[in-house]
């Protein structure tokens, strides 16, 4: 039994961490919306001064600052309080989930990069530096929940988690300090995964009853993708400039972090006919911020909806 709840603890960590994610994004794009410029480019959404403005760079300091505190406040209060503490230490969950967990830290770095930059450059920020602060921000909010953790009797600091984290955060802004744009772009998808009746009851400890809580835990549901722009990465005028091509990585049959293993009160469950596969996936995308629209409510949201990949046809393999 203890094995379920700490398992399926961990999927509600996951589903606060990108509940406090979308709600910055939300928040920073309704505060900014009434002020978009349509005649900016389609993939900078919010305006940008002429010169650095001394007020907004407080304002976006400021609200950075507050969510860094609220997440600490919220998080602790929320859910690492209920676990006993102890001295700082680490945890290897290297091998959980087959670094699905990974593939959606890296995902989440990356998203938060993006939106960071976009307020700082709102803020009169030039654009390097302000990638720069976009992914120092994204990778201060995640060690912050990586350090709750490490202070946790039931968890521990993860490198792998932090190594994820930092590389979400430097795929975004190394492409915004040497092309600045992004060619190659972090996107999730989700597919429902269809579990036998059988395993309902394990789907639903692990990854929730709702279609909202198995989006955002439901590991064998998700893909992350390598979305490359075609026009940008070969600079040929022959692609459409919205033409992405992605690479997806997902897994299956994971019904433990580890192994296929469970208990359920004293009984315990091996489900290792139940193959754990990995699958790799090539698929067309559209990047959406390569759609030019005056309209202010498409910018915004084709610029938050870009973290999703376009559902298209895929070619699979799996092993």
């Amino acid at each position: 039994m203890a094995a379920i709840q700490k398992l399926s603890t961990q999927g509600l960590e996951l589903l606060m961490k990108k509940i406090l994610f979308l709600s910055l994004s939300l928040c920073f794009f309704a505060v900014t919306h009434a002020q978009l410029d349509s005649s900016l480019p389609s993939e900078v959404p919010l305006p940008q001064p002429s010169s650095f403005n001394a007020s907004r760079t407080w304002i976006t300091g400021g609200a950075h600052a507050v969510f860094w505190a609220g997440s600490y406040i919220a998080l602790n209060k929320a859910w690492y309080a209920d676990y006993p503490k102890q001295s700082f230490h680490f945890f290897n969950d290297n091998r959980e989930w087959m670094q699905m967990d990974k593939a959606g830290h890296i995902w989440t770095t990356y998203q938060v990069s993006r939106v960071s930059m976009a307020t700082w450059k709102w803020a009169g920020i030039p654009q390097k530096k302000a990638a720069l602060l976009g992914g120092i921000s994204a990778i201060a909010y995640e060690s912050i929940i990586e350090l709750q953790d490490a202070y946790s009797t039931e968890w521990g600091f993860s490198w792998g988690d932090m190594a994820a984290n930092i590389a979400g955060a430097a795929t975004f802004v190394l492409q915004e300090m040497n092309w600045q744009e992004q060619r190659i772009q972090v996107k999730m998808s989700y597919w429902s995964y269809n579990y036998p009746s059988s395993l309902k009851e394990r789907r639903n400890k692990l990854f929730g009853t709702t279609t909202a809580e198995r989006m955002l835990k439901d590991y064998n549901s998700q893909t992350y993708w390598l979305s490359g722009n075609l026009a940008g990465l070969t600079k040929s005028t022959f692609f459409p400039k919205w033409l992405n091509l992605s690479l997806g990585y997902g897994a299956d049959g994971m019904l433990g972090g580890f192994e296929n293993k469970w208990v359920v009160n004293g009984v315990p469950f091996h489900r290792t006919d139940i193959r754990r596969t990995r699958r790799i996936f090539l698929s067309a995308d559209v990047d959406l911020t390569k759609i030019k629209t005056r309209s202010k409510l498409l910018r915004s949201v084709f610029y938050l909806t870009n973290m999703i990949k376009i559902p298209a046809p895929a070619l699979e393999y799996n092993s």
